[in-house]
């Protein structure tokens, strides 16, 4: 059994043998905790040289299940009115990245493949315009976590120099070792509240 993949506006392509299949979800982008279906294109060669048609009964012998992390969950597949067109209703509870697990036969062809869809955001995507209040508290976090910072680094600094001064490398090491480990908290913090943003 060959397969490839490809991968066009968040649904991807896979190659099995004859069959071309196409996952992606109905509504995109997907979000958190927003019902979306997840959709499913089965398709052959046509009669006709470079065409494709819908590939009927495919779940007759195949399995769908549905994978984020370590979890997996079987999928009940319904039928769309178009041949070749399947779907299954899913409300994403977490972000991240989920795939479909597809095993059994399609026809004669065995079928054992993970296909990626495209990752579920959070619901911050949709926000328009975005909260005066959340903006500024999420500017005043960040500002109280950099003026903190900078007094904690202040303070060691000086802790650092009188140990210079009166005791042994070791301490001074010491010193310069949590003025680091500060700095890059802070790098930490402000990266993370970017990324959520």
């Amino acid at each position: 059994m060959g397969f490839g993949t490809t991968s066009v506006y968040g649904h991807t392509t896979v190659d099995v043998e004859k069959y071309k299949i196409e996952i992606g979800w109905e509504t995109e982008p997907p979000i958190v905790g927003i019902r979306n279906d997840l959709t499913l294109k089965f398709t052959e060669p046509g009669e006709t040289e470079g065409t494709r048609k819908g590939v009927t009964s495919v779940f007759k012998n195949l399995d769908a299940t549905i994978v984020y992390g370590g979890l997996t969950k079987e999928i009940d597949i319904n039928s769309d009115p178009r041949p070749g067109y399947y779907y299954s209703p899913i409300i994403p509870t977490k972000t991240g990245t989920y795939s479909v697990d597809l095993k059994g036969e399609i026809g004669k062809s065995q079928v054992n493949v993970r296909i990626p869809v495209e990752d579920i955001e959070s619901a911050a995507v949709l926000d328009f315009p975005l909260s005066a209040s959340s903006s500024n508290n999420d500017i005043k976090v960040i500002q109280n976590s950099v003026k903190s910072l900078q007094e904690e680094i202040s303070k060691i600094k000086t802790n650092a120099d009188s140990s210079m001064e009166n005791e042994s490398d070791e301490r001074a090491g010491f010193g310069f070792a949590v003025i680091a480990i500060a700095l890059s908290v802070s790098a930490i913090i402000i990266g993370i509240i970017s990324r959520l943003k």
